[in-house]
């Protein structure tokens, strides 16, 4: 049996269908179709049951499913053993944050593909928090405070911001000088999160309210340029906006605690090297730009 249309019919699996699973693994349908009929074929069963909505495992393709996983998995630690070393070859499946991705990630993507022109790298750019597992991924990039889960976290830099607004917002509103001043203001936010400060050792959480809200760190920051409410961003996004007097530093005696950027990745005994080399070009990429992520520390 190949071994490709193997990880072919498990990639169909968790896709839950032969669309999703071309989507996923960057070919047409047609390919997919084939490679998971030669598997139906050379076991003599049906795996899945194609349905108007997609496919649904049959009790025989729930029982191999998890078998040619294993199978596929152990061919890929196999593959990277006999490799020589530093080359790399598969696909690489990323999910990056679109407020930071294009600009600060990309880079490095483009130089791991610069170095590895075996490997295949597939990155999705959101701010939405992606399934790992069920959209099948390798591994996101996340920046920020992460919130609880069972996925596996690898700390690559730091992430600095600052409460920010626009100087029209200051006449009109006034400048916060306290926390607690906070909750009598419009806060531009991407949720209901709750913002973080350091009053000398002690950490003040405080719930901010305001009525704009959007997803990307970008759109927050062009918010608070035209007067709209105070946003806590990070440096990386609001550096021009400051040193242009379109946004100005405000509570700055209450200064948040550093965030981080991680690469997050589904559990597992050990990652992938694929996923372990992006690790180690990512941690050299924060060590090199330190002024990149907090510009004036």
């Amino acid at each position: 049996m190949d071994i490709e249309d193997l990880q072919t019919f498990v990639v169909v699996a968790d896709a839950g269908g032969v669309s999703a699973a071309a989507r996923r693994l960057g070919v047409s349908k047609s390919i997919v179709s084939r490679r998971l009929a030669r598997v139906e074929a050379e076991l003599g069963v049906q795996l899945l049951a194609r349905t108007t909505r997609g496919a649904a495992l049959t009790e025989a393709g729930i029982t191999f499913r998890d078998h040619a996983a294993r199978a596929s998995a152990e061919i890929d630690t196999a593959r990277e053993t006999i490799l020589p070393t530093g080359d790399l070859r598969g696909r690489l499946r990323v999910a990056m944050p679109l407020s930071f991705g294009p600009t600060h990630f990309a880079p490095v993507l483009a130089e791991m593909a610069h170095q590895h022109p075996q490997l295949q790298i597939h990155t999705s750019y959101s701010d939405r928090f992606v399934d790992l597992v069920a959209e099948g991924f390798d591994c996101a990039i996340r920046v920020g405070y992460l919130q609880d889960s069972n996925l596996i976290a690898k700390r690559i830099g730091p992430i600095y911001g600052k409460l920010v607004a626009s100087s029209d917002y200051i006449k009109a509103h006034g400048s916060p000088q306290t926390p607690d001043e906070l909750v009598t203001h419009q806060a531009l936010m991407q949720g209901t999160e709750a913002w973080q400060f350091m009053d000398g050792s002690r950490i003040v959480t405080v719930q901010p309210q305001g009525r704009f809200k959007a997803d990307n760190a970008t759109a927050l920051a062009a918010a608070a340029a035209a007067g709209v409410g105070i946003a806590w961003l990070p440096d990386c996004i609001t550096y021009e906006y400051v040193a242009s007097g379109a946004l100005v530093p405000v509570m700055t005696r209450y200064p948040p605690p550093s965030a981080g950027a991680y690469v997050v990745r589904p559990p597992g005994r050990h990652p992938a090297r694929k996923v372990r080399v992006l690790i180690e070009m990512l941690i050299e990429y924060f060590a090199r730009n330190p002024d990149v992520w907090g510009v004036d520390r």
